[in-house]
């Protein structure tokens, strides 16, 4: 960030910073005690902050993602989209009504859906980002490190389900309540943008913390036992935020990549014990390490299967390389031929797409023995910029 551009923050903002402190303005810097402490009483998790809330918060168990297309290739409409957007984000939130609320004109569309009239918070946090087409629609200068992702051995990608100008990632614990959120934020955007595609997830399928109890996806595996804690601050810095290399609106942000993975549990069900733990390098029951007892035992990657998922996915057959998950389990029915369509909706966040998601899903395609029971089927890349200050709106800075 240039010296100019921080001054524009403090002074916008009131921030007072030393070794990632926040304070004096009431804004919260996601991943510390307040706002765990929100995530344990259920209730609102802050809006403003240093970084985007939904990145390094508390996972919540319901998600609904949703991609837009813009209807625009004007600048300025984009920014009264992210200001409208915005502004509804704040009051969603916060379990308040959008605009003048859901039954404020009797002879007016009502500004608010209200399926979530008298409902709690359920600690919602919207997410947005902007995809690689997003700046070429707008002509705007893209950040160097977001690019397409590269194919991969064993994609089978559908267009429709992949890509798009600007994402929304809204999570929260009742679904509803997610649904809600990009119901608004896409009627909202009538006339400027529309759904390309999106996805609902349950069960997440990653920890927050070492204290948490870690969580299973369809394969009956707990997922996600070495994710990055939202507590360890020197990590989010190394492997999650991006810094001073930034562009300056992205600097506290982060590069998220989805990938819509189909588990093939038809087969995967019909698989002995022993075979299911050796493609995957943990015990099942407990979630242990081969070569280890406990699920949280360090991960001795010779012990491991040499093509198991769990020591290719390793930091230690990467060089470090490190990601931060909050996946969701989702299911959609069958596919036509009695086969559940069910699965994995990845997500990640990294600093670096090419040194996260990309080195590491290289070394999984190659060799990983768990592809014969998977297929990556959908595919995007987005770029989050840093968290929104009172009075701002997402991606202010970008087009200032």
């Amino acid at each position: 960030m240039t010296d100019l551009s921080r001054r524009r923050l403090l002074a916008g903002t009131g921030l007072a910073m030393g070794a990632g402190a926040v304070a004096g303005t009431g804004l919260v810097q996601l991943g510390t005690p307040e706002s765990a402490s929100a995530a344990a009483s259920g209730g609102s998790i802050p809006f403003h902050g240093v970084h985007q809330a939904g990145i390094a918060t508390p996972i919540q168990e319901r998600l609904h993602f949703a991609s837009f297309d813009l209807a625009t290739r004007s600048p300025a409409a984009a920014v009264a989209l992210m200001k409208a957007w915005t502004a509804a984000a704040v009051r969603m939130t916060a379990a308040q009504e959008v605009g003048r609320g859901a039954t404020g004109r009797a002879q007016a569309a009502p500004d608010d859906t209200g399926e979530t009239l008298e409902m709690h918070a359920s600690r919602l946090t919207l997410t947005v980002g902007f995809g690689p087409s997003f700046f070429t629609r707008l002509n705007l200068p893209a950040p160097d490190r977001l690019k397409e992702l590269p194919p991969f051995r064993g994609d089978r990608l559908d267009p429709a389900r992949s890509g798009g100008d600007v994402c929304v990632q809204a999570c929260a614990d009742d679904p509803q309540v997610a649904v809600h959120a990009v119901r608004n934020l896409a009627r909202i955007a009538a006339g400027r943008a529309a759904i390309r595609w999106s996805q609902l997830g349950f069960g997440r399928t990653a920890s927050s913390t070492p204290e948490e109890k870690t969580p299973r996806n369809l394969m009956g595996f707990k997922d996600g036992t070495n994710n990055i804690s939202m507590d360890d601050r020197a990590k989010l810095n190394r492997h999650v935020w991006v810094g001073e290399e930034g562009p300056d609106w992205m600097e506290g942000g982060s590069y998220m990549v989805t990938r819509r993975i189909r588990m093939h549990l038809d087969i995967w069900d019909r698989t002995p014990l022993k075979r299911q733990e050796d493609v995957i390098g943990r015990y099942k029951r407990t979630g242990a390490p081969y070569g280890g007892t406990r699920e949280f035992d360090p991960v001795r990657i010779h012990a491991l299967p040499p093509a198991s998922h769990v020591r290719l996915a390793h930091p230690d057959s990467n060089g470090g390389s490190r990601i931060l998950r909050r996946g969701y389990s989702y299911t959609d029915g069958t596919d036509g031929q009695g086969r559940l369509d069910a699965g994995l909706f990845f997500i990640s966040y990294q600093r670096d797409p090419e040194e996260g998601f990309v080195k590491v899903q290289r070394s999984l395609a190659a060799r990983d023995t768990l592809n014969a029971f998977i297929q990556h089927v959908g595919s995007g890349i987005w770029a989050c910029p840093g968290g929104v200050r009172p009075g701002s709106f997402w991606g202010e800075a970008l087009f200032s």
